[in-house]
Parts: C-alpha cells; structure tokens; sequence
C-alpha cells in the first residue's frame, strides 16, 4: 500500500496511516479468549451472543477491525489444566493475541479441604508459563484478572468470603504482568472501584460469581481499548 509524503505531512501522521492502513487490512485477526467459566459464559441467563467474547468481537468490527475472537474457555478449569491444553486448544489456531483469566478456581477452598486448590505460588509458576509459551510462539499475551464476587457470596469450605482468597491470587496476577512486561485488563478493580462506589455488583451475575449479560458487557467494555493498543502495537511491527 502506498501513502503519499508530500511536505506537511509529519512524521508522526505517516507512521499513524500506516498503522491504520495495517489494522485494517484485508487479513482477519484471531483473538483466543482463554479461561474457566467466567470466559466460558454461557449459562442460564447467558446466551452465547451475550459472553464478552462475542461483545468484544462485535466492538472489534463496529470500529472496523476484521476480528475474530475464539472463546475457549471451560468451566471449573485452572491454570494447571490451561497448560495440558495450551498446544492443542490456542497455539494450534495461530492467534495474534490470547487473554489469559484464571483465578476464582485456583484460589477455592472446596467443602471439607483447609486450603487453595493451587497455592499462589503455583498459579504465579503457571501464569508465568503460559506468558512464555504464548510468547514462544510469537503470540501476544494479555493477562486478566477475574471479576470480584459479589458480597453476597456463600462462604467456601474454611468459612471465608472467596474474595479473601481471591484477592492475593489476583495481586499475583498483577505481580506477573508487572515482572514479565504483559498488559493487564484488572477485571477485579475495577469491579472493585464500581462496588465501593456503591454500585451492588452481584446484580452483575447470576449467583454472585458467574457475570450476567451485564456483567460481560462490562467486561468486553474494559477489555476493549487495550486490545484494540494491543492489535495496533502488532501492526506497528
């Protein structure tokens, strides 16, 4: 594609045609959507239209981006079990970038265990190899942190709110992306900020963990602008 340079037309403006010429270009983009059931969506109230997957990708094509985002996420899953399938499940499909969002089930205490599923330790091991792996494969990785539970939340097998668990799984999350240079879409502050700003974030899901159509659109919401940095930051390359 040729764009004229003719005098008055900076620097800054050519490099910013052609990064628009390349966004889009006529090749589509695949997005992979990675995590348990939160990612996954679809449930009762939830139609798979309604997942932040299908919002995103939707958003991605009103601003004229040819995307398509491939949700692949699975109910009850950690990040031990995101590893067993990464090669088959998202490197195989070639993707640009992967969101990875994992967390409310490695941090849950079952009924009758004292502890964790995985301790912090491990999920921070296994998120760190998901980024290197997805880097290895010339993939770009985008790390999320899982929406908070609502207040109303029952009480997991120590007596706790899940939050307390999940919020030191979460700031591992932050730790990785800071540590390995990743972006980071914080899911679970910005719930946060909304909740203490008074709004009743449970009313965002449909049992006080898993989001609702609302709840997606908000998170394709936060989603979107730093995949659309993410998908011109690529196309600068």
């Amino acid at each position: 594609m040729y764009i004229a340079f003719r005098r008055g037309f900076g620097v800054a403006a050519f490099l910013f045609a052609i990064s628009a010429a390349h966004l889009h270009a006529a090749e589509p983009i695949t997005i992979i959507t990675l995590g348990d059931s939160i990612t996954k969506g679809v449930r009762e109230g939830v139609k798979a239209d309604e997942t932040f997957s299908a919002i995103l990708e939707k958003s991605l094509k009103e601003k004229g981006i040819d995307a398509t985002v491939v949700n692949v996420g699975i109910g009850g899953e950690r990040t031990d079990q995101a590893l067993l399938r990464l090669e088959r499940d998202v490197i195989a499909k070639k993707p640009l970038i992967v969101t990875v969002m994992y967390g409310t089930n490695d941090s849950y205490v079952d009924p009758g265990a004292k502890e964790s599923r995985l301790t912090v330790d491990a999920f921070e091991k296994n998120l760190r190899e998901l980024v290197s792996r997805l880097r290895a494969a010339e993939i770009t990785p985008i790390l999320m942190t899982e929406p908070r539970w609502g207040d109303k939340a029952s009480a997991n097998g120590v007596g706790e709110h899940p939050n307390e668990r999940l919020e030191k799984f979460m700031a591992a999350t932050r730790a990785v992306t800071k540590d390995v240079k990743v972006p980071l879409i914080d899911n679970y502050q910005i719930w946060s900020d909304r909740q203490a700003k008074g709004d009743d974030i449970g009313e965002w899901t449909t049992d006080q963990c898993h989001p609702n159509a609302q709840g997606h659109h908000i998170i394709a919401e936060t989603m979107l602008p730093t995949i659309v940095e993410s998908i011109k930051a690529r196309a600068a390359k």
